[in-house]
């Protein structure tokens, strides 16, 4: 018998979002039981399972939903023959699906005046903060209170103390050109759910160039969201801060291909 509250440890710790669906109450014949438990994934894998078959299905496409609400839900559903479901156990069945989420970090490379508003904007909606650049007079605890962590580093070797999973998020707002592809050279080698680099399209395009040569693939260099952010005519530091933490968010918020 799987455990699922094992498996739910071994998911967090990894860094993964997951639904915990529970059966909440029956009524009449049903697969399972009430307390019967099953995880579902953010790509659609499950753990467990509540008595498979066409309700099994639906509760899956609502748990990846709930994950991207971040909002629990309970649904009903009937096993009645000539129903939607088409089942005939003849019951009913409630279930209530919890999504459990890893907290997002965002990482900041770069200490400007952007990186000062996105950090205030970034941690009001729920993310952890970490700072990185190679002045140290930019990275530190008394300009990024809310920081989780700052790092006053080589952007490059910055890479080795810092691990980013699947719920990292990055962004690129560093001094210069040269420290800009430097980053994405590095943020290409992580699972960050995000990368996102400011600049012209010009001037990024010259970047992903330097990055093709050097063997990088063009299917890696896809994953990068750049010109940064969501096109609203943002011009203050403020302005261009909402816009990446609103095309973060949307990145953040919207279903898996093929689970819309």
């Amino acid at each position: 018998m799987v455990d699922i509250y094992k498996e739910l440890a071994k998911i967090r710790t990894a860094g993964d979002d997951v639904a915990l669906v529970t059966v909440i109450s029956t009524s009449g014949s049903t697969p399972r039981e009430e307390g019967a438990k099953m995880l579902v994934k953010a790509d659609s894998s499950i753990i467990g399972t509540i008595g498979g078959g066409s309700v099994e299905e639906r509760v899956i496409k609502e748990a990846i939903k709930v994950i991207k609400m971040g909002k629990p839900q309970r649904f009903d559903y009937s096993l009645k023959e000539g129903e939607e479901l088409g089942m005939i156990c003849g019951g009913d069945v409630e279930v209530f699906i919890e999504p459990i989420l890893s907290t997002p970090t965002m990482y900041i490379f770069g200490g400007g005046h952007i990186a000062l508003c996105l950090a205030k904007m970034a941690k009001l909606v729920g993310f952890k903060i970490v700072v990185i650049d190679d002045r140290p007079e930019y990275a530190n605890a008394r300009r990024f209170p809310e920081a989780e962590q700052t790092i006053a580093e080589d952007f490059a070797k910055a890479f080795r103390k810092i691990k980013i999973d699947k719920s990292g998020y990055i962004v690129i707002v560093t001094h210069g050109h040269k420290g800009d592809e430097t980053v994405l050279e590095g943020a290409l080698a992580t699972e960050a759910k995000y990368i996102g680099m400011i600049g012209s399209k010009t001037k990024n395009q010259a970047i992903f160039s330097h990055l093709l040569a050097k063997g990088i693939p063009q299917e890696q260099l896809d994953r990068v969201h750049a010109p940064i952010g969501l096109e609203i005519y943002s011009q203050t530091p403020e302005e261009i801060a909402v816009s990446i933490l609103a095309e973060i968010i949307k990145v953040r918020r919207s279903p898996p291909s093929g689970n819309q």
